[in-house]
């Protein structure tokens, strides 16, 4: 089964894309962690996102989708799934459709901004692996080390309450359209993402069907 999961920033994707990965046994895909194994990469793609997001820019959609393409490559994939991140535009869904995958489900996590809001200011995240941990709803059991690989956790400049505002902005103008986008297609399931982790869980499954 491949599954696409959509949401503002903040709404749970992350969270949710691991808990599948165990529930179905099948692979999640942070876009965020593929794009900054590309930075480090050192290739000719990897050096030139490097300078745009130096640069503070955002990522042109046909150097995401040259990215996430190449890691969808070869056949870890073909029992499907969970892409978290990706597609974040029309333009970046319309050139998922024509790769050799077909898109079973889209999640759309609903919450609104104001409880987003909250939820990432506190959000840390790991500078060495990118795991996702929050001081209150999933803190991490020593303060401020990763539990997965020891590393430092930070909070990311994103996630400053300035920065927030504007990637929701960022989002509803370029990444909402996509509802329509997978409504159109008859693919689209929508959950509250305003509950705890467990309830976002059990309403993703089921609108799996599992």
């Amino acid at each position: 089964m491949n599954i696409v999961l959509l949401g503002a920033p903040g709404a749970g994707k992350g969270t949710l894309a691991e808990a599948l990965e165990k529930k179905l046994s099948i692979p999640s895909i942070s876009t965020g962690n593929v794009i900054r194994k590309a930075l480090k990469s050192g290739t000719e793609i990897g050096n030139k996102a490097k300078d745009i997001v130096e640069a503070g820019r955002l990522l042109p959609d046909d150097m995401v989708v040259g990215i996430m393409k190449n890691e969808l490559k070869g056949d870890k994939f073909k029992s499907g799934f969970v892409l978290d991140g990706f597609p974040r535009t029309v333009p970046q869904a319309e050139a998922l459709d024509k790769m050799q995958f077909v898109i079973d489900k889209v999640i759309n996590i609903d919450v609104n901004d104001e409880v987003i809001a909250k939820r990432m200011s506190g959000r840390v995240v790991c500078e060495d692996c990118g795991s996702t941990y929050h001081l209150v709803n999933k803190p991490p059991t020593k303060k401020g080390v990763c539990d997965l690989c020891s590393g430092k956790l930070s909070r990311r400049k994103d996630d400053e309450p300035d920065t927030v505002k504007n990637r929701l902005l960022i989002y509803h103008e370029e990444t909402e359209p996509l509802i329509d986008y997978y409504k159109k297609q008859g693919k689209l399931a929508f959950v509250d993402g305003g509950g705890g982790i467990e309830h976002l869980v059990e309403s993703a499954l089921s609108a799996l069907g599992c």
